[in-house]
């Protein structure tokens, strides 16, 4: 559901597809077109941006409630392989209201342990090489698997091998995209 906003203060955001770092002045009228995985996506006279949750009582909205910032203060070994992909699956193309495990984005998931750290590394890859979205994107997902209890860092690395293709999106991704 589209939601039209006016902007109570000045917000940093992300111009979709560019991923460009811009400011939304106080004042601007937005319509809120997603709100996925505690993120806005917003169209303005400006075009398209991505709000991040942290700044949603500038819209009118309420910021989610972060993933369990604690959990990793009183978590004890490795991190749980299903926590990492619930994760991962809070993460949005902020054009594509599908995460980016369903979209088929998430090549790998690792946990290397050195020295008692349990540290995370992802191969991702994108819809369209072009795509200026990648590095907020890979953020996102390095910040929300850094969240899961027992991980001390997450690398997120941007992959173009093999290809992505419409074929890599999981039987709910098509389904939610109208495609089956």
């Amino acid at each position: 559901m589209e939601t039209e906003r006016t902007v109570s203060r000045d917000i940093p955001a992300t111009i979709v597809p560019y991923g460009d770092q811009i400011t939304i002045p106080e004042g601007t009228r937005v319509m809120i077109t997603h709100r996925l995985g505690g993120n806005f996506t917003v169209t303005f006279e400006g075009g398209m941006a991505q709000i991040n949750g942290r700044h949603a009582d500038a819209i009118g909205e309420e910021s989610a409630p972060e993933s369990e910032p604690s959990e990793n203060d009183d978590h004890e070994g490795p991190p749980e392989e299903d926590k990492l992909w619930d994760a991962l699956r809070k993460v949005y193309d902020p054009e594509i209201p599908v995460n980016i495990v369903d979209l088929g984005l998430v090549y790998s998931l690792s946990v290397q342990e050195e020295e008692g750290r349990h540290n995370v590394h992802v191969d991702m890859t994108l819809t369209a090489p072009g795509c200026g979205m990648g590095p907020a994107i890979a953020q996102d997902a390095k910040y929300k698997v850094e969240q899961v209890g027992g991980v001390s860092e997450a690398n997120v690395e941007i992959v173009w091998d093999p290809p992505w293709s419409q074929d890599m999106i999981s039987e709910e991704g098509k389904m939610e995209l109208g495609l089956l």
